[in-house]
């Protein structure tokens, strides 16, 4: 990679995790003060209603990364005429999609919503007050798709810490509000976040507008775009069918099979596991638009080596994070909420667990997604995905307790893993030996290395905010010092060195 390549990245991840640090922060608080304001019932119906609706974005999310890869392409391959085309027809077709939802929604949605889901009669009619607002709020959503993904591609990562800090601001307000008024809670908040997704949207488009020349849409419609367009999309959707399966389905059927209070504790999981997330996601979304511009340029042999080496970041940003959430399960969610629903504890167990093997497919589905055939690689892993929700059904036919669907959930992501590499073999010429050597072994034994003190100190101390960050601090010094030894090569630490070495003189003698 190119040093300048190098420097873009390494700010635009920095700026991604000032705005992570931010919202992760006010999302964890506000979590534990709506949990509180609305309760563990309300909060588990607003979960689930949102479920219902997001049931339907599997029309969105393949557009919205087809959107995102042909942008990229374009931005790579300079031609400008070509990327105004994409994008006005990007939200021709995402105009589409939000009419297309909307109609699912209020006649297969509404029907599922008041038939079918365990939701207690006397709240019923706040969960259709949710569900309507659910709708306008995801639709706003799609519509914003093609600004967020230009901002992308441009690689202007520091709008987002910018519009960050308003959005958080806005969220902890909206937050007091819910006490202050007698209108009923449930609905004030779907009320409140839809306004919230509304202004957030309108601030991306100005910004969009003002930045960059393609995004000021003028009504234009090419039948071979589209084509080129939806075919890509029409594979992605397949893969995005069975994400929102493996996801939102699974809370459905957590809901038919024990109600709204384990969907509490789910999504209370789920927001843990996406806060810890952004550790990786971050990253990945500062070093996609360049995978994807190395392969458009035909330059594979930088890309193969920017892949393997954000696979293996990736694995290292969350680990440093993941572990002593791991392991201080109980304590951390015993300080951050004033009450722990049932099944809590293992639901972010598992989660966080299956969210660092998750990590190192992140650059692999990008490398597959840039090169734009993707038929066989969404089958034969969109096809893996799906598993999901049959095998988790039958199991909890059995009888099997509700943790059982995520044990299943984290063996499934150890299975695509593997087929993600088989597939890029042949897609990109990916060497399966070369990933193990430079990616799965190391993290294996960072992995292993690291734990051995905090393992150690975690069974001879008593349970305290003492012990708490004695393992914080302990299992990050171990973290650092096994990813700095033994996680990266030899050539990695040189970099690393003369980085370090050249920040503190420029420090200590600046002239």
């Amino acid at each position: 990679m190119s040093s300048e390549n190098n420097k873009r990245i390494a700010k635009n991840t920095l700026l991604l995790y000032f705005r992570m640090f931010l919202t992760m922060g006010v999302s964890l608080y506000t979590s534990r003060i709506i949990l509180n304001t609305l309760g563990v019932v309300d909060f588990g119906v607003y979960n689930v209603v949102g479920g219902v609706v997001m049931m339907f974005s599997f029309l969105n999310s393949s557009m919205s990364t087809a959107t995102q890869r042909f942008l990229s392409f374009e931005i790579g391959k300079q031609d400008h005429a070509q990327l105004k085309k994409v994008f006005s027809m990007s939200v021709n077709i995402h105009a589409i999609i939000g009419f297309v939802i909307f109609i699912l929604a209020e006649t297969v949605g509404l029907w599922f919503l008041n038939a079918k889901l365990n939701i207690p009669p006397e709240r019923m009619e706040a969960a259709n007050w949710v569900f309507q607002f659910s709708i306008l709020t995801f639709i706003i959503t799609i519509i914003g798709v093609p600004y967020n993904a230009a901002i992308v591609a441009h690689e202007r990562m520091n709008v987002y810490a910018y519009v960050s800090i308003i959005e958080v601001t806005l969220k902890l307000i909206i937050v007091f509000v819910l006490g202050w008024f007698g209108f009923d809670r449930l609905k004030l908040y779907a009320i409140l976040v839809f306004c919230l997704s509304v202004f957030v949207w309108a601030i991306y488009k100005i910004y969009c507008h003002r930045k960059f020349h393609e995004t000021k849409y003028t009504f234009f419609w090419d039948k071979s775009l589209y084509k080129t367009l939806m075919n890509y999309a029409s594979w992605n959707l397949f893969g995005a069918v069975a994400g929102i399966m493996s996801n939102q389905g699974i809370n459905i059927l957590l809901n038919l099979f024990f109600g709204p209070v384990v969907n509490a504790s789910r999504a209370i999981a789920y927001q843990v596991s996406a806060a810890v997330n952004k550790f990786v996601g971050n990253f990945v979304i500062a070093v996609n638009p360049q995978i994807i511009k190395y392969y458009a340029t035909g330059e594979n042999q930088k890309m193969m080596n920017l892949v393997f080496l954000s696979s293996k970041y990736s694995y290292y940003l969350l680990f440093v994070i993941a572990m002593p959430i791991i392991m201080e399960t109980d304590f951390i969610l015993t300080l951050w909420l004033n009450q722990i629903p049932e099944y809590l504890i293992i639901f972010t167990r598992l989660i966080v667990i299956t969210a660092l093997l998750d990590s190192l497919s992140f650059p692999l589905m990008t490398a597959a997604q840039a090169t734009g055939k993707i038929r066989k690689y969404q089958s034969v892993v969109g096809g893996m995905m799906l598993v999901n929700l049959p095998m988790s059904f039958c199991f909890l036919k059995l009888g099997f307790p509700p943790q059982s669907t995520m044990y299943i959930a984290l063996c499934i992501s150890f299975v695509c893993l593997f087929l993600r590499l088989w597939m890029l073999k042949n897609m990109v010429g990916l060497s399966i030996i070369d990933f193990f050597k430079v990616v799965v072994f190391r993290v294996m034994m960072v992995s292993f290395l690291a734990y051995i003190i905090p393992l150690f100190l975690y069974f001879q101390l008593h349970e305290n905010i003492l012990r708490f960050f004695i393992l914080l601090s302990t299992g990050f010094i171990t973290s650092i010092l096994s990813i700095y030894k033994f996680g990266i090569s030899a050539n990695e630490r040189s970099i690393i060195k003369k980085t370090l070495k050249k920040y503190v003189l420029k420090h200590n003698y600046p002239n």
